[in-house]
């Protein structure tokens, strides 16, 4: 056995394209790509993880390949494009896809932050208010988009599920935030799409209130298809107790280095207190006491023994990695995507 500290010094140190598989492209791959090891199978939330320059679902795809990584949790924007949404005005959108704010906290749109669609970067809080003009723009666009979910043909989302299978990659879940404010028939759409997609659940942010959760889960039991909760620091324990009794159908997608920065303890024991409630996870590391985003083996997370839990156990959900921490100079997103897949390698062979 190493250290997650030994982990993270082995990640840090070796050359990038060392972690990138035989090949660099996917031309050059020699097999189609392949992340469950040793039972566990490792997925990237994207495109999120990728940043600003990689977003829309081919530039994904293909370097999914690239790193070697079978599958996928996928946000709505890339998805609805490939499919024809019509696209949302420039201003204060798409929101960055970077590293959050210091301290940890998700940067506005970012997976899960929660954020309102009323603001843009910049200003307290990094949000500016928009003026009348832009934000009856922006109210313009989410009707355009509203309409349009509620006509979309499947068969774009069909297509794309084909292609990523095609090339090896599997979509297990599908990003979109499901409010009280939607309709059953948008409730309906975000169904059809995940279904399309190949996806089998659905992700979105844990909400506050009770009647919502038990809103999503009652409408998951009629599609026979799970909605998994997101958390950043108000991950705890208990935080999920009220969702899953409310609904067989609402689950857990905890992340795991939040919940050390929020709570200062091991998620295991949230493990072991629902191991059937799991459809997803996501990976990060953090420092305890709302500490920051850090480099794998850096911070408090226990990766390691999370992972090495899910291969005890056979458990079969995915553990979704979620790049956050900044980026070292002369470094770029995709080569620590590939050391974080290189550290989940040596967390489960080792």
């Amino acid at each position: 056995m190493i250290t997650r500290r030994e982990l993270g010094k082995m990640a840090l140190t070796a050359p990038a394209a060392a972690f990138l598989g035989p090949g660099l492209s996917a031309a050059m791959r020699a097999s189609r790509p392949d992340s469950k090891i040793a039972g566990v199978q490792i997925g990237l939330i994207a495109p999120y993880s990728f940043g600003r320059d990689v977003t829309d679902a081919d530039a994904i795809l293909k370097n999914l390949v690239d790193l070697g990584i079978s599958a996928v949790e996928l946000q709505e924007r890339p998805a609805e494009a490939y499919a024809g949404a019509p696209a949302g005005p420039g201003f204060g959108g798409p929101p960055p896809a970077g590293p959050p704010p210091a301290g940890g906290a998700p940067a506005s749109g970012a997976p899960g932050s929660g954020a309102p669609a009323g603001g843009a970067p910049g200003g307290p809080g990094g949000r500016r208010e928009l003026t009348p003009e832009q934000r009856a723009a922006r109210e313009a666009a989410q009707q355009a988009l509203r309409q349009w979910r509620l006509s979309a043909s499947m068969d774009k989302f069909k297509e794309l599920r084909k292609k990523y299978n095609d090339a090896g990659v599997t979509i297990y879940a599908f990003k979109l935030a499901l409010t009280q404010a939607m309709s059953d028939d948008e409730y309906a759409y975000t169904f059809q799409a995940a279904q399309a997609l190949g996806a089998d659940h659905i992700t979105m942010e844990l909400p506050t209130e009770p009647g919502l959760t038990k809103r999503i889960g009652d409408f998951a039991a009629t599609r026979k298809m799970r909605v998994a909760y997101h958390t950043h620091e108000q991950g705890s324990l208990t935080a999920f107790d009220e969702a899953l009794a409310q609904s067989p159908w609402n689950a857990i997608n905890v992340v795991i280095g939040h919940y050390v920065a929020g709570t200062s303890e091991s998620p295991i024991p949230l493990f072991l207190k629902h191991p059937t409630r799991f459809a997803s996870i996501h990976l990060k590391d953090r420092k305890k006491g709302k500490g920051p985003n850090m480099a794998w083996g850096q911070g408090d997370t226990p990766i390691t023994e999370v992972l090495q839990l899910m291969k005890k156990n056979r458990w079969t959900f995915p553990a979704t990695i979620e790049l956050e921490y900044p980026v070292p100079d002369g470094s770029t997103r995709v080569a620590e995507i590939g050391k974080c897949l290189a550290y989940c390698k040596a967390a489960l062979t080792t």
